[in-house]
């Protein structure tokens, strides 16, 4: 997450050209957004500066929340602008789902002028109280503002911008239209003063030496959590590290590959810490999934004197409905700020000392001891691998199972895999990913349609990332793709190359795993051809065997499509045996 700019200097410019200016500044290169009168006066500050701040507006608001929050998944943060009330209410939602998964995200609303707030004007868009919206907005982002001081503007800006980064969460900004053009004054300091940063450009490694003065208040916590976390595991026969998804939104994936690296422990993920390292990694088993899980990885977990579990969620989703099995007095379990080992609680601890700690004072284990911990590699069990042959059976119709053992030989390395809630996620989470992988899921949140958006975001970080033709894959079901597929065209529109495969198994799957019955069904579409509808001129696929899948694969892989959108029928109780898992757990709630 850096940016190319001069140290700000001590000069004077407009409220909005100073938000411009922080938002390049942290890294964000593009905004999401609709328009509308309100927001207006700010959305021409960015084009203005479009040569730090690109505009890419959307279909509706919803979509522009999930695209900024997909967009901070690959780059660090993410942003969209709305208008006030009618726009920011329809993008709360995926603002909410950003606050439940911890992505962080700015919210910029542009609301009407000061004097309206003031003498309480019945203008369109409003409803009566004009604080309403700040206040619902409140309780879902970890600071919000109201910016109807201009001198005061900047140091606001700077105080809601320090949240976003420092909490991993969204913020809210609300900015009048006559404030969107008031002078205000550049403070002459960036935005995080530090002697790791050379001008303003902002860096992960700046972020956490921050979160660090912010968690760690206590080093004789610190050395006293390592110290009995250390004995415990060194004291262990069995050890096994769960890493979580805390470790992606801190960028910690270095500091869990050293740990690993040093110690010879095998570690596990669940569905949200998905893709943390490299999926081929010796020390990686798989997918712990409690009962769901495969038995290997069940057994290893569940059986180990010492489970380390490291930044992640015990949500339902990602435990097999609460099934784990954890010894409690055998547990330790570290979180972004706290660690719990056995029974004892330490507050106020960094998730990233934490680990460097451990690492430096663990002992790594002889080959007598690793061999004694029987690692079994996940690539030698995934469900869905590339090392297992795939010999298509051509007149077969096409089935989840088969599709995704396919689909393993099919993916590229440095892909952005994202998946939709239902039958995509499930199935991708048992899917082998290649080296150098992403995975986005929302795994706890579980807003349905939200990929779509997602993929827009992720699709536009990639593209301004190091790595810019890294490849961007859908899987999304028909029932998904229904809530969303406006931006569909967005993507077509900014000639963005993605795959989408579209499951289009009739409705909706994992509410029919539930109670099937007749609100589970939904209008059929022609999905491969919206493609067209929405102006695209690539071509599409409608895939109901093996065969079919097979010349789709074949044509994607040797031409030069923007984008490619395979529509893959299967049958409408088709799932794997962890969704159908799930769906029996929810059934019985």
């Amino acid at each position: 997450m850096t940016s190319n700019t001069s140290t700000t200097t001590n000069k004077k410019s407009t409220v909005g050209a100073y938000l411009v200016e922080r938002l390049y500044q942290i890294g964000v290169k593009h905004l999401f957004g609709v328009p509308g009168d309100f927001v207006i006066p700010f959305l021409e500050k960015v084009i203005e500066n479009k040569d730090k701040l690109e505009y890419v507006g959307t279909c509706n608001e919803l979509n522009a929340a999930y695209a900024a929050d997909g967009y901070a998944r690959i780059n660090g943060v993410g942003a969209l602008a709305t208008t006030y009330v009618v726009g920011e209410f329809s993008a709360l939602n995926g603002v909410t789902g950003s606050f439940a998964e911890k992505v962080p995200v700015i919210n910029i609303t542009g609301c009407p002028p000061t004097a309206a707030f003031n003498e309480q004007w019945m203008l369109h868009h409003t409803f009566g109280d004009y604080y309403t919206p700040m206040k619902v907005f409140k309780n879902v982002t970890a600071a919000h503002t109201m910016l109807f001081d201009s001198e005061r503007a900047a140091s606001e800006i700077d105080r809601i911008l320090r949240h976003c980064l420092l909490k991993k969460l969204p913020v809210y900004i609300g900015i009048p239209m006559d404030i969107v053009t008031a002078e205000c004054v550049f403070p002459s300091t960036p935005l995080f003063s530090s002697p790791l940063m050379k001008d303003v450009m902002l860096t992960n490694e700046v972020i956490c030496n921050f979160i660090e003065k912010e968690f760690q208040k206590d080093q004789d916590s610190l050395n006293e959590a390592v110290a009995e976390a250390v004995v415990m595991i060194e004291n262990s026969k069995s050890p096994i590290f769960i890493a979580g998804v805390e470790l992606k939104r801190y960028r910690l994936e270095k500091c869990l590959d050293n740990l690993l690296r040093k110690t010879g422990i095998p570690y596990a993920t669940m569905m949200l810490g998905k893709a943390v390292l490299d999926e081929d990694h010796p020390q990686f088993i798989g997918l712990y999934e409690g009962k769901t899980s495969r038995p290997y990885v069940k057994e290893r977990v569940e059986n180990s004197d010492c489970v380390i579990i490291l930044g992640e969620w015990m949500t339902d989703l990602n435990t097999g409905g609460f099934s784990t099995q954890f010894n409690s007095a055998k547990l330790i379990k570290a979180s972004v700020d706290k660690v719990q080992i056995s029974f004892h609680y330490f507050r106020d601890i960094f998730l990233k000392n934490f680990m460097e700690k451990l690492a430096s004072q663990l002992h790594r284990r002889g080959k007598a001891e690793l061999k004694d911990l029987n690692i079994k590699p996940a690539i030698e069990g995934c469900t869905h691998r590339r090392t297992l042959e795939f010999k298509p059976n051509l007149d077969k119709p096409l089935c989840i199972a088969r599709t995704f053992d396919r689909i393993s030989h099919f993916l590229k390395e440095d892909s952005i895999v994202l998946a939709d809630i239902g039958t995509s996620l499930y199935s991708v989470a048992e899917t082998m990913l290649p080296k150098g992988s992403t995975f986005i899921g929302q795994t706890f949140y579980g807003s349905i349609g939200y990929t779509v958006g997602a993929t827009l975001g992720a699709a536009k970080a990639a593209l301004a990332s190091a790595k810019p033709t890294r490849p961007v894959v859908l899987f999304i079901g028909d029932g998904a793709f229904q809530m969303t597929c406006q931006d569909l065209s967005t993507i077509i529109r900014n000639e963005l190359k993605v795959i989408i495969f579209l499951i289009n198994n009739d409705g909706y799957t994992i509410e029919r795993l539930i109670t099937d019955n007749v609100y589970n069904d939904i209008q059929g579409w022609q999905y491969h051809k919206l493609s067209h509808v929405f102006g695209g001129k690539d071509e599409t696929f409608n895939c109901f065997t093996e065969s079919d899948l097979e010349s789709a694969l074949h044509k994607i892989s040797n031409n030069k499509f923007n984008l490619a959108f395979i529509e893959i029928h299967t049958g409408k109780m088709d799932a794997s045996t962890s969704l159908i898992t799930a769906g029996k757990y929810m059934a019985r709630r």
